[in-house]
């Protein structure tokens, strides 16, 4: 589910497949007929109320592992030639 904020303010919700099929031509139309339903809060259709931990960072967080990337050994070469200067 889709929900796409018209230039009028209003607010539709929409398949995937009917937000890619829409055409401007689809948007004027719908804002010259008034459609829609105007957002009470900025927060509509939010998932942060139901945002949770994923366990896989919690288990990041217990373990207590520094090295983000945990599955590239600290000496892996990205392939950039960046010459190792000493500035003394």
């Amino acid at each position: 589910m889709v929900i796409y904020q018209l230039p009028n303010g209003k607010i539709i919700r929409l398949t995937l497949e009917e937000y890619l099929d829409l055409t401007d031509e689809d948007i004027v139309y719908l804002v010259s007929i008034d459609f829609g339903e105007s957002a009470q809060s900025p927060w509509t259709g939010s998932v942060l109320p139901y945002n949770t931990k994923g366990k896989d960072f919690e288990n990041f967080e217990e373990d207590g592992d520094s090295n983000i990337r945990g599955d590239l050994p600290e000496d892996f070469d990205m392939g950039l030639d960046i010459p190792d200067v000493d500035f003394e």
